[in-house]
């Protein structure tokens, strides 16, 4: 499925009061974009969000991720990651409703119609309002693309990591977290 940009622009303001419980669907740079994932994007999702929430889980204070979410970024973009990760007293409430603060770490996977947005407006939109890390996962080219601030209080993203089937997945974020990159690229 192609994304599906609105006819006319529209604000978070705006883009928040619509239902928004069936379609998947995000607010870029004032664009309503419509999308639906490819079997080959949800299983990479699914076997991501597995090694995150086992990690996660497997000690306290590891904070939480969830599936995605309308997270408010500024007047013209309402971002809704793949998967997000909130560190620990970070999470929203449990009945907090839409729109969600910025994660910590946000994770997009390639998709046909999305993926000039994810490496362009978000990825900047992303940046520019203090996201600590993003992993862009390229399963066209079996790549995972790391963006993190080398510091808190860092003004960008000034580490960019390029990793493919050989590499591990690691982050600062996340200690004792490592994923080998073969397993998620299989078949």
């Amino acid at each position: 499925m192609n994304a599906m940009a609105a006819a006319q622009r529209m604000t978070a303001q705006e883009y928040l009061a619509t239902p928004n419980e069936t379609l998947r669907s995000e607010l870029v740079d004032g664009e309503l974009i419509v999308h639906g994932p490819s079997l080959l994007h949800q299983l990479i999702l699914r076997d991501l969000a597995r090694e995150l929430d086992a990690w996660a889980r497997a000690a306290p204070g590891r904070g939480e991720i969830s599936w995605p979410l309308d997270v408010l970024i500024d007047e013209r973009n309402v971002l809704s990651p793949d998967l997000l990760w909130y560190a620990e007293g970070r999470l929203p409430a449990r009945r907090a409703e839409r729109p969600y603060p910025l994660p910590d770490l946000a994770v997009e996977v390639r998709s046909r119609s999305t993926w000039r947005y994810d490496i362009g407006a978000k990825m900047s939109a992303y940046e520019r309002n203090g996201l600590a890390e993003l992993w862009l996962v390229d399963s066209s080219a079996d790549e995972l693309l790391v963006f993190r601030r080398s510091a808190p209080r860092s003004p960008s993203f000034d580490v960019a990591l390029e990793l493919g089937r050989d590499d591990a997945l690691h982050s600062p974020l996340l200690p004792g977290f490592g994923l080998a990159l073969g397993a998620l690229f299989c078949g």
